[in-house]
């Protein structure tokens, strides 16, 4: 293990702990006079919360990089791609219209809905397509599937569905349970980890589908693959917590320049930089304005506007030059 990716462990945690907990005094002082409330406080409230950042921060960078390498375009990240978007509509949808009330139930759901989106945006675009019709492809599918969910919620038989799914919409860790939190995290690991096991394959497949089939790989297999891995890894943790922009561009575009643009190599690093970026996200909105929530996606929509705008920005330097 080199030393970038140590650092990026030892960030992880620091990471880790400081999200679990902070803020101190608090914890401190009802630590002193009721200790039991105090573990409740940290077992029920905190840990919940620091598990779906952690483990939703590295589906987003690791799904990131993996649609990455599969478009060979550095915009297809899962909210670029319309999968996020297709989560949510099809979360709501099950949650709203189906009357799911499973955490599991509603992670499939998410899962369904975002590999749809992934399926459409492959077929309107092609899967080794320009990245400006990537793009357009992507803007017009999460569009169509933010309209279905407003459309879906506007005629959902709850009169309050619209208030009740505001924070959800936008991502938000708030008041989720342990239940809640294995509901999205397993699926979305072990997705992970078998994106994890095509990394090799996916390095190839940067050389070419002539060299990757050459050396005992299928690449539409692996295409294939790649996407339904993708869907469930993100629509698990959208029906949990919503959905959260750009930390599926920032991670890989941060963890390709670690990997000298391996984009195989990518995935793990990808992985721990969207864990880092959204536990340190939701920390920041943790001291936002006393009793106002602020949902957690609009920071880092923030963060990774400029971001995506300076590679729009490149990528059409490169083309014009």
């Amino acid at each position: 293990m080199n030393r970038a990716m140590l650092l990026l462990l030892g960030a992880l945690l620091v990471a880790a702990l400081a999200h679990l907990l902070l803020p101190l005094g608090p914890l401190l002082e009802l630590e002193q006079r009721e200790p039991a409330t105090a573990w409740l406080l940290l077992t029920e409230i905190r840990l919940p919360r620091t598990l779906l950042a952690l483990g939703y921060g590295a589906a987003l960078g690791m799904t990131g990089a993996a649609l990455q390498a599969l478009f060979a375009n550095p915009l297809a990240s899962p909210d670029i791609t319309g999968s996020s978007s297709g989560a949510v509509l099809g979360a709501v949808f099950a949650s709203y219209w189906l009357g799911v009330t499973s955490p599991l139930a509603l992670a499939a759901g998410g899962a369904v809905g975002a590999l749809l989106a992934l399926a459409v945006v492959i077929g309107l675009a092609g899967r080794r397509s320009d990245p400006t019709v990537l793009l357009l492809a992507g803007i017009a599918v999460s569009l169509a599937a933010g309209a279905g969910t407003s459309l879906l919620l506007a005629l959902a038989p709850s009169p309050f569905a619209f208030y009740d799914s505001f924070d959800w919409l936008m991502g938000s860790f708030v008041d989720r349970s342990l239940p809640q939190a294995a509901a999205a995290l397993v699926p979305s690991s072990l997705a992970c980890v078998l994106l994890l096991t095509r990394s090799r394959a996916l390095d190839l497949m940067a050389l070419g589908e002539d060299v990757a089939a050459s050396l005992g790989h299928q690449p539409r297999r692996l295409g294939l693959q790649v996407v339904a891995l993708s869907s469930i890894a993100i629509g698990a943790c959208v029906s949990v917590c919503g959905a959260i922009g750009f930390v599926g561009l920032i991670a890989p575009f941060v963890a390709r320049r670690m990997t000298r643009g391996h984009p195989g190599r990518a995935l793990l690093p990808a992985a721990l930089i969207g864990s880092i970026l959204l536990l340190i996200a939701d920390l920041a909105v943790r001291y936002g304005p006393a009793g106002r929530v602020i949902p957690v996606g609009v920071l880092t929509t923030v963060a990774g506007v400029p971001l995506f705008i300076w590679i729009v920005v490149t990528m059409r330097r490169q083309v014009t030059a």
